[in-house]
């Protein structure tokens, strides 16, 4: 099953990534807090929770910061109400770009959305107008080093996986997204295995390859969203090589 790297062409290296979003754990903090106050504080009983969950500890939030950011959202420690909104459009070259955001003040978020795309080339469209390219899939990326392939392979197939692909030293693990919980915590359960990536995310079906300007066009607005406080994920379809990440 092994083919074309979306993982690796579209998603910023994680070290990068973490390294130049220093409120990643903020940002993972409103989810869960939208994922509790639509469902309750039990992850047991609540696979959003649950979701939320697998992605924090992919993203080394400590377990102290994730139940804290549960409590708060139960009303232990108070409560702030977010609300979720989607925002699509296309970058420099024709790129496609879906936004999601969490934010107490949607007239703000969606000055600021539109201001990044149209100073970095690009239009943000209508609802609908690019989510068609993408598919809703749980994402599972699991470090290939000192591990076999079959035996990855074989973990995810059995959980309910609905593909895995092999490519630059990363297993990448695709479900339908009620299975995610279910395949992720078979991973977990490997204490072996290191998790780099784990949430449901929009997975483009094409992607397509902009030249070096037009690159880092498409670069500098994914830039400016992700460094947006209210931005919580940025998907696209752009294959950006790594002198476009830096």
């Amino acid at each position: 099953m092994s083919g074309h790297s979306k993982w690796a062409n579209i998603k910023r290296k994680k070290g990068a990534n973490d390294a130049k979003r220093a409120n990643v754990f903020t940002k993972i903090g409103r989810e869960i807090a939208v994922a509790v106050k639509n469902g309750g504080p039990d992850p047991d009983s609540n696979s959003r929770l649950r979701d939320v969950i697998a992605k924090a500890k992919a993203n080394n939030m400590p377990n102290d910061n994730i139940t804290r950011s549960i409590k708060k959202a139960s009303g232990e420690l108070g409560s702030i109400n977010y609300e979720e909104n989607v925002y699509e459009g296309y970058a420099a070259g024709g790129v496609a770009v879906i936004v999601e955001t969490l934010t107490d003040n949607k007239n703000r978020t969606a000055g600021d959305i539109r201001h990044h795309f149209d100073k970095c080339g690009g239009q943000m469209g209508t609802s609908g107008c690019v989510s068609y390219m993408f598919d809703k899939k749980g994402l599972i990326v699991v470090d290939m080093e000192n591990h076999d392939e079959d035996e990855i392979m074989e973990i995810a197939l059995e959980a309910g996986a609905d593909d895995v692909q092999i490519s630059d030293g990363v297993c990448e693990i695709y479900t339908d997204p009620a299975s995610f919980s279910e395949v992720n915590q078979a991973l977990e359960d490997n204490s072996a295995l290191v998790i780099l990536e784990a949430s449901v995310s929009m997975i483009p079906q094409n992607t397509v390859a902009p030249d070096a300007a037009t690159a880092a066009k498409v670069r500098k607005l994914i830039d400016m969203l992700e460094d947006n406080d209210d931005v919580q994920n940025v998907y696209h379809n752009a294959e950006l090589d790594d002198e476009d990440e830096e």
